[in-house]
């Protein structure tokens, strides 16, 4: 059973408000239509339901709902790492998850530009927030840096927790509002469970696996 966020019944009742007010003002039913369809979207949109969090020893879950378009070896000031994006429709949740259990090392907002979020230029010219969680417990050694991205239509990132959080795997920490895109980078050991077009859910597919369950 899900629930919905809370911007949901906001924009919602925002709307049912617009058409009960219009229909008050006109006598008429035609001009609520609109109103009623956006509140309708509105609801459905930030829904947020329940995940089966995988257990297990370093097991990497997705932060976020969508399709995987890229998955590429990139070379980072810390050394070489493994990226999965991820592009978030408006058809999908946007509720972000912890990909793994541990404390949250740094949190990192960046403004920037509203560029297509399927444009690969978006991962770096785009307003983002960059969380990196260093892992415990089950994943213990496990360091693994998620980029909520802002798209076109995305206006808003919203991200809950702050430096020094401690997350479990799964755990709910965001929301892109509308269309966008989440990046992944994981341990250049990692071992990859998905590949380009596959359709992923937050905190519940599993995106990598790392060797014996250890990082190095």
């Amino acid at each position: 059973m899900g629930t919905m966020v809370r911007d949901g019944y906001i924009y919602g009742l925002s709307m049912l408000v617009v058409a009960a007010v219009l229909v008050w003002a006109t006598g008429g039913w035609a001009w609520c239509i609109l109103p009623l369809l956006l509140a309708a979207f509105f609801l459905w949109f930030f829904r947020d339901p329940e995940r089966s969090i995988p257990d297990g020893v370093g097991k990497i879950v997705s932060p976020g709902d969508g399709k995987v378009t890229e998955i590429v070896a990139i070379q980072t000031p810390e050394g070489q790492r493994q990226r999965i994006s991820i592009f978030l429709s408006v058809f999908n949740v946007h509720v972000n998850r912890s990909p793994i259990c541990g404390t949250l090392r740094k949190v990192e907002y960046r403004k920037g530009l509203y560029l297509n979020a399927m444009n690969p230029a978006s991962a770096e010219h785009n307003e983002q927030n960059i969380a990196t969680v260093v892992g415990e417990g089950a994943d213990a050694g496990i360091e693994v840096t998620f980029k909520m991205i802002a798209g076109l239509i995305a206006r808003r990132i919203v991200f809950k927790q702050q430096e020094g959080d401690k997350l479990q795997r799964g755990q709910r920490v965001g929301l892109i509002k509308f269309g966008s895109r989440v990046d992944v980078l994981l341990p250049a050991e990692a071992k990859i469970e998905v590949k380009i077009g596959d359709k992923v859910k937050g905190g519940a597919t599993i995106l990598a696996t790392m060797p014996t369950g250890e990082a190095r």
